[in-house]
């Protein structure tokens, strides 16, 4: 155990940066942290404007894990966001290693550039996009029949088995460059001297990527999937609220399309509340347990 007064000592040999982290604390425990009193809702009948509100006690954590609704909710939330997380990762990683091996700085920051900007779009036009690239006289199906895979247009946005790859490769195509910012930060702070050492004994650029690119951003990587894993049950409701249709509803609901149309648009906010409290209490488990097992095997984590 560290004695007390060297981390005292620790303290104000750092002050400044305690000081800077100040704010964000301040900040956090503002909109973070006394929000939490809402959790109350949770074990109550709320109704707005009441002085008194009626207790509710398990009810309405019961209702969700009896209804069949809350089932097919988390099977379109796990099974959107598993493809999300291994899209995601995968193409962020190739397309970083791809973009550090472009040996021409013009030609570099053109195509960062141009994989940075559907980041900035907001969803509503991102999904406008889709809808029309993916619609029966769209790019997709010109392209589809011109090389003779189809005979007639395929209706993409009315088919529910497609409904989860849409919304994988729509977050692929507009997070996939911004996501790539912090693994090409991660290889610049690898040392030079190593890819010179290797491509002296003859290792071509595959080799160098696989022997020494991918070592040396390994923790970068693990630490990112141990926070994304706490975010397993944050599929987005932008994209899944604004594409879904009657006819793909079965798949495209998720546990936030759930809140907003069970909870808040019924005015259930009881029910909604006690939804968000599962997801919150979910996340915290995946989130220390993929810590524990990274430092039990990788001998790597968060902390």
């Amino acid at each position: 155990m560290r004695p007390r007064g060297s981390l005292l000592k620790q303290v104000i040999r750092q002050r400044e940066l305690f000081f800077m982290v100040i704010p964000v604390m301040i900040y956090v425990f503002i909109f973070s942290y006394l929000p939490l009193r809402g959790w109350l809702m949770a074990f109550q009948f709320f109704r707005p404007g009441r002085d008194v509100q009626e207790w509710a006690g398990l009810h309405h954590f019961r209702f969700l894990f009896t209804d069949p609704v809350f089932f097919r909710v988390m099977r379109n939330t796990l099974g959107m966001s598993i493809i999300n997380l291994v899209l995601g990762f995968s193409c962020a990683i190739f397309l970083a290693l791809m973009i550090n091996e472009i040996r021409r700085r013009l030609f570099k920051r053109v195509v960062q550039t141009i994989s940075y900007l559907p980041h900035f779009l907001s969803w509503v036009i991102a999904s406008a996009m889709v809808a029309d690239f993916l619609a029966s006289g769209g790019i997709l199906n010109r392209i589809l029949m011109a090389l003779g895979f189809i005979s007639e247009p395929n209706i993409f946005m009315a088919n529910a088995d497609y409904f989860w790859w849409i919304i994988g490769w729509s977050n692929i195509w507009k997070s996939v460059g911004w996501n790539t910012i912090i693994y090409l930060a991660a290889i610049s702070s690898i040392d030079p001297e190593l890819y010179e050492s290797a491509e002296l004994d003859g290792a071509g650029r595959f080799a160098r990527m696989w022997h020494i690119t991918l070592p040396g951003i390994k923790s970068t990587i693990l630490v990112l999937v141990i926070l994304q894993i706490g975010w397993i049950l944050n599929a987005g409701f932008e994209m899944q609220f604004l594409l879904s249709n009657d006819l793909t509803i079965s798949t495209a609901e998720t546990i936030d399309v759930f809140v907003i149309r069970y909870g808040i648009a019924q005015r259930n906010f009881s029910l909604g509340t006690a939804m968000g409290m599962f997801k919150t209490v979910v996340s915290i488990i995946l989130l220390t347990g993929a810590n524990l097992f990274a430092k039990r095997f990788a001998k790597e984590g968060l902390m």
